[in-house]
């Protein structure tokens, strides 16, 4: 089994076994990108727990998840399996109220997604069990 697939294999585990899985530059409590800092913020805001991966590492681990997605950017958010989208489409999504809809939680009052990115809702870090 090639390198890829292995790759390719984990990230579609990652995407199966986690009910909210982000793909992101850096970690939630680390982001190396605002895009990434904003999307996590938003999951962090809702108070939802989540999977997230740093798609930095090893380059392979983008170019095979933009594969299993169809999708070009980074962040990538899925839900249930789903892709959900990137960073403009969650914000818009958690703006309007529709990503507490789909995680089934309150929306809350007044909270900016960017104030919320400090402390996430106790994510788990993947990119450990991935060997290069």
């Amino acid at each position: 089994m090639s390198a890829n697939t292995e790759i390719r294999n984990f990230l579609e585990q990652a995407i199966a076994e986690n009910e909210v899985m982000l793909f992101m530059k850096g970690t939630p409590d680390a982001p190396r990108c605002g895009f990434s800092m904003r999307t996590s913020g938003a999951l962090n805001a809702l108070g939802v727990r989540y999977a997230a991966m740093d798609i930095l590492p090893d380059p392979r681990i983008r170019e095979e998840l933009s594969a299993i997605s169809d999708w070009p950017t980074i962040p990538q958010l899925f839900v249930n399996g789903k892709l959900v989208g990137g960073c403009d489409i969650v914000m818009e999504m958690y703006e309007t109220g529709e990503l507490a809809d789909l995680l089934g939680v309150e929306q809350p009052e007044d909270v900016e997604p960017d104030e919320a990115s400090v402390q996430p809702a106790a994510p788990m870090a993947l990119e450990n069990r991935l060997e290069r």
